[in-house]
């Protein structure tokens, strides 16, 4: 088969396509027949070897996956032959097959294409557990996105619209938060922008109930001054470049909780690998947000598809930050039908 191969640690875009006997199916496990896989600024970084994951080297990138299941271990009656599934796996997404666990391996709905579905059991499974497991956000509370146009971000303001929730989006460009505006946020704020702050305070007098930040850095500092009394903010990642350091005065001043999110510790991507323990809660999130996507109320858009031979465009398009949703990968299966 064919499939991207990390070597020795270096950045995605120096890697290389290369054929290679298709992974043993172990004991327990499934064998997927790939049609797209997502890309994001995490790829990048497990192949420089700076994630707080390092894979056994060679190994093939990528975590986020939709396809059919092609074979099945002795055993396994969660799923069949010719399942439509997504999945959130360890690594080796960025191929033409894979194998992986079952517990971390979801089937579709008939309606969820393919092209859309990997950003599923990652993007969006990382927005709903912080927002409902984390920031516990109530219909009615006041929510503000950063980086509302990426995988995770656009993820945010629909779930929060979702919840019940007032939806702030802020973004960098006019065309971005007239995409968030689309997916039902509220009210759009510029940022960066030098009126970002009076704008946000004006949305929301008495301050914002919960942030969910991606971004860090500048949109960070942001969100401390614009939060409210006993508010919460979502540390999700760093992707302005930034790690913010967090002034503990203002916090104990208005009762604020920082909270930082890694879903990775719930699908065995943590120091331990816990994602059986896990597995239940992770699974009904999972099955939740099928039945919004069924009920019309969600819409996993991705807007950039490359085939397998043009991954460096595809990490291009994820860097330079022209992603509207997903990136993702189309292997050669998919053009098969």
């Amino acid at each position: 088969m064919r499939a991207i191969r990390c070597n020795e640690w270096k950045p995605y875009q120096e890697l290389a396509v290369e054929d290679v006997p298709s992974p043993v199916l172990g004991a327990g496990q499934v064998r997927i027949g790939i049609h797209y896989a997502g890309v994001s600024f995490a790829t990048d970084l497990v192949t420089r070897g700076q994630y707080q994951r390092k894979p056994p080297r060679p190994f093939t990138p990528g975590t986020e996956i939709a396809g059919e299941i092609l074979e099945i271990a002795p055993g396994v009656t969660r799923f069949a032959v010719g399942d439509r599934v997504c999945a959130c796996i360890d690594w080796g997404g960025h191929a033409e097959e894979a194998v992986t666990d079952p517990t971390t391996v979801y089937r579709l709905p008939d309606s969820l294409p393919f092209d859309v579905a990997p950003q599923i059991p990652t993007s969006y499974a990382t927005s709903y557990t912080a927002l409902s497991w984390r920031a516990k956000l109530q219909a009615g509370e006041t929510l503000l996105v950063h980086g509302s146009t990426g995988a995770v971000g656009l993820a945010a303001v629909e779930l929060g619209k979702a919840m019940g929730a007032r939806v702030i989006a802020t973004a960098s460009t006019p065309d971005k938060l007239a995409v968030a505006r689309a997916h039902g946020a509220d009210h759009t704020v510029l940022f960066p922008g030098a009126s970002a702050l009076e704008e946000i305070r004006a949305l929301a007098p008495g301050g914002v109930d919960v942030v969910y930040d991606p971004i860090g850095g500048d949109g960070f500092d942001l969100a401390l001054r614009c939060t409210g009394n006993e508010g919460r903010i979502l540390v999700i990642g760093f992707a302005a470049g930034r790690i913010q350091q967090i002034p503990a005065n203002i916090l104990l001043v208005k009762n604020v909780a920082v909270m930082g999110f890694n879903y990775g510790l719930y699908v065995g991507w943590g120091l331990k690998d816990e994602r059986l323990a896990h597995e239940p809660k992770v699974r009904a999130s999972i099955e939740a947000m099928f039945s919004l996507f069924t009920a019309g109320k969600l819409q996993p858009t991705t807007s950039h598809i490359f085939a397998l031979d043009d991954f460096r465009d595809a990490m291009a398009a994820v860097k330079e930050r022209r992603g509207i949703g997903k990136v993702v990968l189309r292997m050669p299966r998919a053009d098969r039908g």
